[in-house]
């Protein structure tokens, strides 16, 4: 993981996106806390719950963003469970990017990927907690009737990919309890 990447040419660098490779563990678990290390309204748990999401089986979609074989971001996607019992839902999250590289559009190429990942393998749909400016740039928006109970109404988001939303109250893989 290179953190000497300046920022300011970040446009001009060639990030591929892929998926997490055999070996890529370890980074993205050090980038996730290196991530996450100041941010507001995180209990600094993230790697671990990307740690346990893989060793549970339910990282669903896992992709890096790499710039010169340096991974500098990641994205998870693990399946949730709707109370209504509909089926085909994803949530998204943690989303990694360097610190130094945040705000520069690595996270909106991996949230991209990660959506079209989900839609070509016939998924219903997706939901986040986090920031609405931000993820209601990639079509989520807060929908009546779909809740993750303890959260702000208007963190939680959904994104149908047929215009049809379920109802009831959304649970995450228990791998959102690890703790280390």
């Amino acid at each position: 993981m290179d953190a000497g990447i300046d920022p300011s040419k970040e446009l001009k660098l060639n990030i591929q996106i892929c998926t997490e490779g055999a070996g890529d563990a370890l980074i993205i678990h050090q980038l996730t806390e290196r991530a996450f290390l100041n941010a507001p309204h995180t209990d600094h748990t993230e790697q671990f719950v990307v740690d346990a999401l893989r060793r549970e089986g339910a990282l669903t979609i896992s992709h890096v963003a790499k710039v010169g074989g340096d991974i500098i971001g990641h994205v998870a996607i693990s399946p949730v469970t709707i109370s209504s019992g509909a089926a085909g839902w994803f949530g998204l999250g943690p989303i990694s990017v360097l610190p130094e590289l945040q705000r520069s559009g690595v996270g909106s190429k991996l949230m991209d990927s990660a959506l079209a990942a989900l839609k070509s393998m016939g998924a219903s749909g997706c939901v986040v907690l986090g920031d609405p400016a931000y993820y209601g740039r990639f079509g989520f928006k807060v929908v009546d009737g779909i809740a993750y109970p303890g959260a702000p109404i208007e963190y939680f988001q959904a994104l149908s990919f047929s215009d049809k939303y379920p109802r009831g109250e959304v649970s995450y893989h228990e791998a959102f309890l690890a703790q280390g």
